[in-house]
């Protein structure tokens, strides 16, 4: 051991020990402060499933691989740096020592073909990275920048570490093959041995090279220790719990149902919630669960979300991200506060400190503890309204998170302190409100209007009169939009025709039906939400009084009513087989009980409703029926899950846009590039919508008059119902004056 592999591997170890300590330290305080959030045992289990969903994601990077072109360099990063932390390790033997290695290992031809990787690898894929995060800079593209707002210091930092570690496994390698240490076969040592040909046969060298890398990990301990809101690097260790504690046990993303409210750990009741205990929604940022502290500390900036969110790429304020990083930010700079034990009252007087006793408490975090959760840029608040209320819901964000972050659950968490706590919100949603309470819908009508959609048809739809027929297999839940909006009435005309067609037997329940609560509950209105919700579950249970669940079906024409009806109602009671439209008449089709026999001979594009696509996953049913009609399907380049909202989710449909570009005349536009005839869907919510966007245009000038909104149904029912054919001229008298043949 010479004098250079003394000094260097002294200073290695004197600063590793400071560096490692603060690391230690830091993710020791980082836990204290995600404990701050509220309990939440639904994390606590399955073990297995979860432990198999996380291994699935790292491993086979099955969600960063929704982004093609960033996956693979990131998968050599991620294994660069796990398995990489050997080398490492073993730098620092190699910095006293420049033959050590790792006993066994070392002289194994595959371990060392894997260490050669892994230093290409990591190599080549910091640089790739790097090059990803320059070709989508802002300055290059402004808001679509999926990196906008992201920290480039941090990330450049972090992958500039990356790539001289891999270096630095290079270069230890090559070092040690111009000395001769070990003899490596070439295909194991296909960049370091032609290298190591090269360099001087040198102890130093290779002290130096393990040196180099021992500091560059030093100094990213040293940097992450002393920044505990730096995703882009935290993110390596808490990426791993963040999957496995994921909202779903079994792998799918917290879309569908939404989180439940939570008080103290507990689904909050209601009716037996007190106000001075409990917890309604998120008011403070102690009022989110341990896993949505997690969330916030996860988030790596890669801008995924606010890519895909239809408000941020229409200038509205909201971007996912941002949401996130502000969050988390905020959460950070009050946690001295907190741990504390800071506490303020709902009148905001201080009762958790003794005496008003602020000693010792940062300054910064005193002021921070006085900063509103939700407000506007005067009240200093940490999150801007318009930001809170741009949000469609449409799950976009959730669908593309690498990492699982919940973001519309936090969202709506935040929506519904606002609204049962602060009465804060959108003054357009009071009368949305009122009517749902007063008429059980969100237009205000009548329910005894509720059949008034039947008039038209030349058949009678069987209204349900208090006892369900044993012949009946379905309930048609027709939906509110389906009986009140003149233009989701052709959908439910369309839909009962194609059943009375194919012989289903079924019923409506008429004046008895009542809003799902999908819109109440996404505003943030739980309390009215579970009032309708219970009075359907009651409705709905006694009209399948003495039936096996599995054979209590429903089949539903909105994609929010199907949403609601499968996936929330079960938590109330309510345990029913639910299909869309679009699931059922495909199966129709497919046992030949509907037979297409006049086939539309158009161009069609289908836009996917959020509610049917993203949260549950129907994407095929929907096309087949196109192509069943006899149309030629024109895909959208955003659709299947990366489709974008037509704007009226989260309660946005009650809601005016005031800013950036209206959601859905963008989603009619991406349509329109298509150049089709038809433009079909399968919900009336995105009918409505794309309806609204396509007569903006058409008076614009922009589109044909002939481009139409339609859903899958009625282009079925188009191809399904022959036109009847037109009766024959009589054949004209011959005149007097007519010639004789």
């Amino acid at each position: 051991m010479g004098a250079v592999q003394l000094t260097l591997g002294l200073i290695a170890v004197a600063v590793s020990v400071v560096a490692w300590s603060m690391f230690v330290l830091t993710v020791l305080r980082m836990i204290r402060t995600i404990r701050l959030g509220q309990p939440d045992a639904t994390r606590n289990g399955p073990f297995a499933p979860r432990l198999k969903t996380m291994i699935k994601e790292f491993a086979a990077h099955t969600r960063m691989a929704k982004v093609r072109s960033v996956a693979p360099w990131h998968w050599m990063v991620m294994w660069g740096f796990l398995i990489g932390s050997l080398a490492l390790f073993e730098a620092y033997g190699e910095v006293f020592v420049p033959t050590w290695g790792w006993p066994i290992l070392e002289d194994w031809s595959l371990w060392s073909l894997l260490m050669e990787l892994l230093g290409v690898g990591t190599v080549v894929g910091g640089i790739a990275l790097a090059i990803i995060r320059q070709r989508n800079h802002p300055r290059r593209a402004d808001r679509q920048s999926r990196f906008s707002g992201s920290d480039f210091k941090a990330a450049y930092f972090v992958e500039a570490v990356v790539i001289i570690e891999g270096l630095g496994i290079l270069g230890v390698r090559a070092a040690k093959s111009a000395m001769g240490v070990h003899e490596t076969p070439t295909w194991a040592a296909f960049v370091t041995n032609p290298i190591g040909d090269l360099l001087p046969s040198s102890a130093a060298l290779v002290s130096v090279f393990a040196f180099v890398k021992l500091m560059s990990a030093v100094v990213w301990l040293y940097v992450v220790a002393k920044n505990m809101t730096m995703g882009v690097a935290w993110h390596r260790f808490s990426a791993f719990f963040n999957i496995y504690f994921k909202r779903e046990a079994d792998g799918g993303v917290a879309l569908g149902a939404l989180k439940p409210m939570m008080s103290n750990g507990k689904v909050l009741d209601l009716e037996e919630a007190d106000p001075d205990e409990d917890t309604f929604g998120v008011g403070k940022i102690e009022d989110f669960s341990w896993k949505g502290w997690l969330d916030f500390s996860t988030c790596t900036e890669c801008g995924r979300c606010q890519s895909q969110c239809p408000a941020w790429n229409t200038g509205k304020p909201l971007s996912p991200k941002l949401l996130i990083t502000q969050l988390r930010d905020h959460a950070y700079a009050k946690a001295p506060y907190l741990l504390a034990g800071g506490k303020k009252d709902m009148a905001g007087d201080e009762i958790g400190l003794p005496d008003n006793s602020h000693a010792g408490i940062d300054v910064l975090a005193m002021a921070e503890a006085e900063r509103p959760l939700i407000g506007g840029i005067g009240e200093l608040g940490v999150i801007d309204p318009e930001v809170l209320w741009s949000c469609t819901s449409c799950g976009a964000c959730v669908e593309q998170c690498p990492v699982d972050i919940e973001h519309v659950d936090h969202i709506v968490d935040m929506r519904r302190y606002q609204v049962m706590i602060e009465s804060n919100f959108p003054s357009e949603l009071n009368g949305m409100f009122k009517n749902l309470e007063n008429k059980g819908n969100p237009w205000g009508q009548n329910a005894k209007d509720r059949l008034q959609w039947t008039e038209e048809l030349d058949f009678e739809v069987p209204v349900f009169d208090g006892e369900l027929a044993d012949e009946t297999e379905y309930l048609f839940w027709v939906g509110c939009a389906g009986a009140f909006e003149d233009r989701a009435k052709k959908t439910t005309r369309a839909v009962a025709e194609l059943l009375h067609m194919a012989d289903v037997k079924y019923t409506v329940l008429g004046s008895e039906e009542t809003c799902t609560g999908d819109p109440a509950r996404r505003a943030g209105n739980e309390f009215l939400f579970q009032m309708l919700a219970q009075q359907n579950v009651e409705v709905l249970n006694s009209v399948f009084e003495g039936r096996d669940p599995l054979k209590r079906k429903v089949v539903v024409t909105c994609a929010h009513c199907f949403n609601t009806l499968a996936n929330e109602y079960p938590e109330l009671g309510g345990q029913f087989d639910v299909v869309h439209h679009t699931q059922l008449l495909n199966r129709l089709v497919r046992e030949k009980r509907l037979i297409p026999i006049a086939p539309i001979a158009e161009d069609v594009t289908y836009h996917d409703p959020c509610y049917l696509g993203r949260h549950n996953k129907v994407y095929d049913a929907p096309r087949e029926l196109v192509g069943a009609s006899g149309a030629t399907l024109r895909e959208m380049p955003r659709h299947a899950e990366r489709s974008m909202c037509c704007g009226a989710g989260g309660a946005r449909m009650w809601m005016e846009e005031k800013i950036g570009k209206r959601i859905n005349v963008e989603r009619v536009d991406e349509a329109l590039g298509t150049a089709p005839s038809k433009i079909a869907t399968g919900c009336p919510f995105c009918k409505v919508m794309l309806n609204d966007g396509l007569t903006a245009r058409q008076s614009e000038g922009v589109a044909s008059e002939k481009v139409e909104i339609v859903d899958v149904a009625q282009l079925l029912l188009t191809a399904v119902k022959r036109k009847p054919e037109p009766s024959p001229r009589p054949e004209p008298e011959p005149s007097e004056t007519s010639p004789t043949p």
